[in-house]
C-alpha cells in the first residue's frame, strides 16, 4: 500500500487566520459619552479578558446609547451602523501589543 494511504489523515490549519477577540455594542455602555476607546481601555474594564493576537473586533449585537470613539482592528458592518447613528465614530487600526516588561 503507498505510503500516503497508510499515514493517518489530519486536519487543516489556516496559517493565516486571525485571532481576534469579540466585542458587542451592547458591553460598550460602561463608558462615558465622548471616550476614546481602543483595544487597551476595553482590557482595562474587564470587556475583554484576554485580547487576541490580532486585536478586537466590534459586532452589532445589543444596542448603544452614547456617542464613543472607537479604535478598533476590524468592525462588523452592523456595528458600523449603531455606532455612527449614536453619534459616534469608528476607526479601523492596526494592533500594536503591548511589550512586558521582563526586567521586574
Amino acid at each position: 500500500m503507498p505510503l500516503q494511504r497508510r499515514l493517518p489523515k489530519r486536519g487543516f490549519r489556516n496559517i493565516f487566520k486571525k485571532e481576534l477577540s469579540e466585542v458587542n455594542v451592547g458591553k460598550l455602555a460602561r463608558f462615558d459619552a465622548g471616550a476614546a476607546v481602543d483595544a487597551a481601555a476595553l482590557r482595562a474594564s474587564g470587556v475583554v479578558r484576554k485580547l487576541g493576537a490580532d486585536g478586537v473586533k466590534l459586532l452589532g449585537v445589543g444596542a448603544i446609547d452614547r456617542a464613543l470613539t472607537l479604535k478598533v482592528q476590524g468592525c462588523s458592518e452592523s456595528a458600523r451602523r449603531k455606532v455612527e447613528a449614536a453619534g459616534g465614530s469608528v476607526e479601523i487600526v492596526p494592533y500594536k501589543a503591548e511589550k512586558k516588561d521582563s526586567s521586574a
